[in-house]
């Protein structure tokens, strides 16, 4: 027979009771509780997901719903134009800021900006509610990235580097200022919580697009262009991965400078443009920002920022259904819990 203990016990008005003491449920693995004999009401604290659990008389459900852990970062910016070659005073553009990286999977400061891990969502793994995911495209040149959504949470693309004589665009992570051949032009502004701002640019060079995890570089008047600020990296997966980097800064020095770009912040940012070759976009579904581009007739072009990706992890007991107008990648089991990387498109998905 089952026993209650507890310090107190109050009864008032109706069939009201109060506890005293906090209310301890009985702990089972799941292997332990799918060895019992339950009927339809039976409440237990599953110790191996961590989660109070009831059963419906055919299934066990968690109470509450079913806690997702997530990764959703934005399609990163496009690279800011350089000069057109046509004259002394053309300069490099600044790179693209990393997409906004937003995350409850975790501990400690591991989210966009270096702030907390977030809340996990809860959903219900009926077969039948559907949460939004969407996934934001890179931005061409000078133009922001695209948002990232799954269910309330949004992640805001990132900013565009700045053309020459144009400072960054605001975004996740902010764009790094263009080259405008005085003081220097600003950066953009990252969003809270989702990014890092882009850098100052100087007299000739842009500056480095803002990462997830750190400030794009600010040019410091030396012969190099400069790097892009560097992203975060997150085991969802399983494997420890580095995204959300920002954009390098375009070539803006002198003609024996042809080597001379900023490179892409770890995590995908992409390298800025030489005067003799091109730079690179961002990396796909890493949110990383597009090179800037280069004081020159032919490669003065911003590279695109990559696509951003939405990652979601959950209980294995669960199974989720992908939607209609969604790319995604095999559902995996990791441990006791499954992920899988949503890559491309708009939809919904649930669970069940």
């Amino acid at each position: 027979m089952s026993t209650l203990e507890t310090n107190s016990i109050g009864k008032y008005s109706g069939n009201n009771v109060s506890i005293d003491d906090a209310l301890n449920l009985k702990s089972y693995t799941t292997v332990e509780r799918d060895a019992l004999t339950s009927v339809a009401g039976d409440i237990i604290y599953n110790s191996t997901t961590n989660t109070v659990q009831f059963y419906n008389g055919t299934s066990w459900d968690n109470l509450g719903g079913l806690l997702v852990e997530y990764l959703v970062i934005a399609g990163g910016g496009g690279g800011g134009a350089g000069g057109t070659g046509l004259n002394a005073a053309s300069r490099g553009g600044g790179g693209g800021g990393a997409g906004g990286y937003r995350t409850s999977f975790g501990t400690g400061n591991i989210s966009g900006g270096l702030s907390s891990v977030e809340d996990d969502i809860i959903v219900h793994p009926d077969g039948n509610s559907t949460y939004t995911v969407t996934i934001g495209a890179g931005g061409s040149q000078n133009n922001n990235g695209n948002n990232s959504v799954f269910y309330n949470i949004t992640s805001t693309g990132g900013g565009a580097g700045g053309a020459q004589y144009e400072t960054g665009n605001t975004g996740g992570s902010g764009g790094g200022g263009g080259g405008d051949g005085a003081s220097g032009l600003a950066g953009g502004t990252a969003t809270t919580n989702q990014g890092f701002n882009g850098g100052t640019s100087g007299a000739t060079h842009g500056a480095g697009g803002g990462g997830a995890g750190a400030v794009g570089q600010n040019d410091t008047g030396g012969a190099d262009a400069v790097d892009g600020g560097d992203g975060i990296a997150s085991s969802i997966t399983g494997s420890s991965i580095t995204r959300g980097g920002g954009g390098g800064a375009g070539n803006g020095g002198a003609s024996s400078g042809d080597t001379y770009r900023g490179f892409g912040g770890s995590g995908g940012g992409g390298n800025g443009n030489t005067r003799s070759s091109n730079g690179t976009a961002g990396t796909a579904n890493t949110g990383g920002g597009g090179g800037g581009g280069a004081d020159d007739t032919t490669f003065y072009v911003g590279e695109n920022g990559g696509s951003g990706v939405v990652i979601l992890r959950y209980s294995s007991e669960y199974s989720i259904t992908v939607g209609a107008g969604l790319t995604a990648g095999t559902e995996t089991t990791d441990g006791s819990d499954k992920y899988i990387e949503i890559t491309a498109g708009t939809g919904t998905v649930s669970w069940s």
